[in-house]
């Protein structure tokens, strides 16, 4: 690796370590060239989400995010040299060349976003789950191309839906646990349905559920569905080798953690942001390392067939 490509590598792993913690955790499991590829990764998808997420306009907003696009197309057309003087950019690309990775993936991405620039709100699952798909499933899917999938592996014809569907959940997570600071930012993405069956349509601007809603419900209706979408998704556990099953199964078992939280203490996502201790974030990552979570995926897709 030349000497331009590695400094860049080095420069979205420093951003993946500062400013995503939980990724970055899960990530170290991998053996370097594919750390290093889910780093590039991580640093475009952040610009891209530093964009919808900061004070600009939302012209100046979509402008600057058609701009990653226009970058996106340089990187799969190849025309990003080792020079270039943006780093993230040397990094994806070479990680392209390293991997498959389906970069329409990230074109779904800037999509996404471009939906929270316009402000766009949900009516049920169903439009939630195009948003999703956007942000989170196409990153499962990008993952997978750096993961790959054991030859011969059983039903890995699917692994890419399982990555998505993964994603889902990790996404529909975020949306509990943030959702206090969404409602800070203007944003609300539970689907309107479900705000109004349980009472919660007023918004989440307080520390404490709006009068008479039935707030506890609503987490704990999500908190199932979350629960179902981490259940399919990881059926792509048994068909990654070790190390990328560990990396899978350390993130998503951070989340899966938080979810227990959530369920157990609702009202908490309305007080301040959950989160686990380094302490339980290291059992989730020595639980994956053991292969343990592939092995009960296995055992119940067994079940399943017989």
């Amino acid at each position: 690796m030349s000497a331009p490509v590695q400094a860049a590598y080095s420069y979205c792993e420093a951003v993946t370590g500062q400013q995503a913690r939980n990724f970055a955790y899960g990530i170290r499991l991998l053996p370097a060239e594919k750390r290093q590829a889910m780093s590039a990764l991580y640093a475009f998808s952040r610009r891209v989400d530093d964009i919808g997420d900061g004070e600009l306009d939302p012209e100046t907003k979509r402008t600057r995010l058609e701009g990653t696009r226009t970058l996106l197309d340089r990187i799969r057309n190849g025309a990003v040299d080792e020079d270039d003087t943006d780093p993230v950019a040397v990094a994806l690309a070479d990680a392209a060349r390293r991997f498959p990775l389906p970069l329409g993936g990230l074109d779904e991405l800037i999509d996404g976003v471009l939906m929270d620039v316009r402000g766009a709100t949900y009516e049920t699952w169903d439009d939630l789950k195009v948003y999703c798909r956007c942000v989170a499933g196409a990153i499962g899917r990008l993952s997978l191309g750096v993961f790959g999938t054991e030859p011969g592996a059983p039903g890995a014809e699917r692994a890419a839906e399982y990555a998505d569907t993964l994603g889902l959940a990790l996404q529909l997570t975020n949306i509990l646990r943030d959702v206090r600071e969404d409602a800070g930012n203007g944003r609300t993405y539970l689907p309107a349905d479900d705000l109004a069956k349980f009472g919660c349509s007023a918004g989440f601007h307080q520390s404490v559920p709006p009068p008479g809603a039935d707030f506890a419900g609503l987490v704990h209706f999500e908190v199932r569905r979350a629960r179902a979408l981490f259940a399919e998704g990881y059926r792509l556990l048994p068909m990654l080798d070790r190390r990328s099953g560990a990396c899978v199964a350390a993130m998503a078992g951070i989340y899966r953690r938080l979810l227990d939280r959530i369920e157990r203490d609702p009202g908490a996502v309305l007080r301040g942001r959950v989160s686990l201790p380094g302490h339980e974030k290291a059992y989730v990552a020595v639980r994956g390392l053991s292969g343990l979570d592939a092995r009960h995926v296995s055992r119940r897709t067994a079940r399943g067939r017989t």
